[in-house]
């Protein structure tokens, strides 16, 4: 589906200085962004408007394609009270010209052969794009309430996809501190309050001509990592560590009591001891997701964060996760502002020990179950099958 008056030629790979209205064309028309919008038919003819549960709005897929591509988004009709931040003005002086982008920067560099990192990004965002061509098939049309994960930064241009259990925590902390809410060390911010709901606003949040002009014009990022590793950081650290005691009680208790058929009486009520396969066969239970989708903390990263429908400039990764953040911040304008590294040095090579330890009492039968329900997050990120696993 083309954006109508939206759908102008963009830029090819030769072409990547230009600014962000240049590159993806100009807005559309707010004939083409308000509810009840009509589509068109063949032959661009008008159809009638439609009812308010069929209203959508087109918003444009972010891509460097020579041919535009647009993402339809089914949109609700608005509910009186509801908290919308369409009014919102784009506070950054950077739209007025004022000042480079990130995205801006972003194409500047990917015309420097010296930038070693921007081709480095460069190289990640080919790779994503061609694999969303080779693996995805008709998808389902997104509603607001996908982009709840995407966070908005309004002063410096940015959209941030946060995956649990990839640094997110200390990705909100930056957050925070870039937008002025707090002073000093990223690091002195509290978890629960870099977690607070309403500190950082979602895409979610804005009206959908706000959400289509931040699509176009922000710089977007997201940062993923291995899938097994993440899934055994989030077992530990949520069913597994004895300050989860909330999370164990409202998943724990979940597992055991469905799993685990002669259960003490105390693990069926506090779920404080659920073992690594108890989990894993919740996860391969059609029922866990039949019931309620997953949990943000074991959901696969491109659910989250819908690579293969909204663009990303960035694929940040957990492996190379200071020199990635570090480019994140110097092209936000903020090279001073210190990511913050890993509590223990051997973050990586620790993440992926506890991922062996893990999956080596794991059946091949469930491994390549597994490796099945993961098997997007391996393919769209470019991870390679994990060596410890035995598919064959």
């Amino acid at each position: 589906v083309l954006a109508g008056p939206a759908a102008q030629p963009q830029a090819n790979a030769s072409q990547r200085g230009l600014t962000p209205p240049q590159r993806r064309g100009h807005l559309p028309s707010p004939s083409w962004l308000g509810l009840g919008v009509a589509g068109r038919g063949a032959g661009g003819a008008q159809k009638g408007p439609r009812r308010p549960h069929e209203q959508r709005l087109l918003l444009l897929l972010r891509s460097y394609l020579p041919t535009p591509r647009a993402v339809t988004i089914w949109v609700p009709q608005p509910v009186p009270g509801d908290r919308v931040f369409g009014n919102r003005a784009l506070g950054s002086s950077w739209l007025g010209g004022e000042r480079r982008s990130p995205l801006q920067k972003l194409y500047d560099l990917d015309q420097d052969p010296r930038s070693t990192l921007a081709e480095v990004h460069r190289q990640r965002r080919d790779l994503l794009s061609s694999a969303c061509s080779r693996h995805t098939r008709r998808q389902r049309l997104l509603q607001p309430e996908d982009l709840r994960h995407v966070l908005v930064d309004d002063a410096h241009g940015l959209l941030y996809c946060y995956v649990p259990k990839v640094a997110c925590t200390n990705w909100k902390r930056v957050l925070l501190a870039l937008s002025g809410q707090t002073r000093g060390d990223p690091r002195a911010i509290p978890a629960h309050e870099a977690h607070a709901p309403g500190r950082l606003p979602s895409l979610a949040d804005f009206s959908p001509a706000e959400i289509n002009r931040r699509l176009r014009a922000y710089l977007a990022f997201l940062f993923v990592r291995e899938p097994f590793e993440r899934l055994a950081s989030a077992y530990r650290n949520k069913l597994a560590r004895p300050y989860s005691a909330a999370f164990q009680r409202r998943y724990g208790t979940r597992i055991v009591q469905r799993l685990r058929p002669r259960a003490l009486p105390d693990a069926r009520a506090r779920g404080h001891d659920v073992r690594f396969t108890e989990f894993l066969a919740y996860l391969l239970d059609p029922r866990t997701r039949r019931d309620e989708p997953f949990n943000e903390h074991w959901e696969r990263a491109h659910a989250l964060c819908h690579p293969c429908r909204l663009r990303y400039d960035i694929v940040g990764k957990f492996e190379t996760l200071a020199e990635d953040a570090a480019f994140v911040l110097g092209l936000a304008g903020a090279p001073g502002l210190s990511f913050p590294g890993p509590p223990r040095p051997r973050g990586a090579a620790a993440s992926r020990d506890l991922a062996v330890r893990l999956f080596r009492d794991i059946s091949p039968f469930y491994q390549r179950r597994l490796f099945d329900l993961y098997k997007m997050d391996f393919l769209l990120f470019n991870y390679s099958t994990p060596s410890y696993l035995r598919l064959h």
